[in-house]
């Protein structure tokens, strides 16, 4: 079924008001009043409507129950700009594989100047908000853009579990960090740009208290690498 979100604001006894964007989309789709769709409050709530034979833009409620499209475990990832699509990649596959949220930040290699951060931010937000209807998610990730890579990795560190994949990292894995940190419920996961990160910008993050992880012995594109470590932690802990 079709899937909108709503604010919790616009819920009331046995109806829902629809944004106009939403309900301009209703009308595009041509739906009839005999069709069911999804609208979610964002909170852990599916409401099952149906159009109403009222005020347009304002929904009937049939059928509530718990949204299931939500990990039971919490994971932010923070990724390096890049160029291209590819951002754009990583932030619609993150929401998709259940990302919490998403922040995006600078460091030294990135090839790609984000200019106007804030005009930036909205335009990922709305990729994860498509995202999120698209795959049956109950709340819409927050993306933001951390001031400065410091900023982001000390935020990342106070995650339970803090890893920062570094390319550089011979020795500790990310299975071997997930099988010892196995009662984790928060989970933060660090990627870095095209070019990785540099030496000393590894050794603030584990000054801080970043986990180094590796992904293995291939060395992953900047895009690939926050999905494929999401979709590894999701499958470890039950959630795939």
């Amino acid at each position: 079924m079709t899937r909108f979100f709503a604010q919790q604001t616009d819920v009331t006894s046995g109806q829902i008001r629809l944004s106009a964007e939403d309900a301009e989309h209703i009308r595009v789709l041509r739906m009839r009043p005999s069709e069911r769709f999804i609208v979610c409050d964002g909170a852990g709530l599916d409401y099952i409507c149906r159009l109403g034979a009222g005020e347009t833009g304002v929904v009937e409620i049939i059928e509530v129950s718990e949204t299931k499209g939500e990990p039971a475990i919490a994971c932010s990832i923070y990724i390096a700009f890049a160029k291209g699509d590819r951002l754009e990649y990583a932030v619609q596959k993150s929401v998709e594989l259940g990302a919490r949220d998403i922040t995006l930040f600078l460091s030294e290699r990135c090839v790609s100047n984000p200019g106007d951060t804030i005009k930036k931010a909205a335009r990922f937000q709305r990729i994860a908000l498509e995202a999120a209807k698209q795959c049956g998610r109950g709340l819409i990730p927050e993306v933001m853009v951390a001031e400065s890579f410091n900023c982001a990795i000390e935020r990342a560190a106070k995650a339970e579990l803090p890893l920062f994949l570094y390319e550089e990292e011979e020795h500790f894995r990310l299975r071997q960090a997930l099988e010892e940190s196995s009662e984790a419920e928060t989970i933060s996961i660090v990627t870095g740009p095209e070019g990785g990160f540099e030496p000393h910008e590894a050794m603030f993050a584990k000054s801080v208290g970043m986990i180094s992880v590796s992904l293995g012995p291939r060395i992953l594109r900047c895009e690939t690498a926050p999905v494929a470590a999401l979709a590894a932690i999701m499958f470890h802990t039950g959630n795939l």
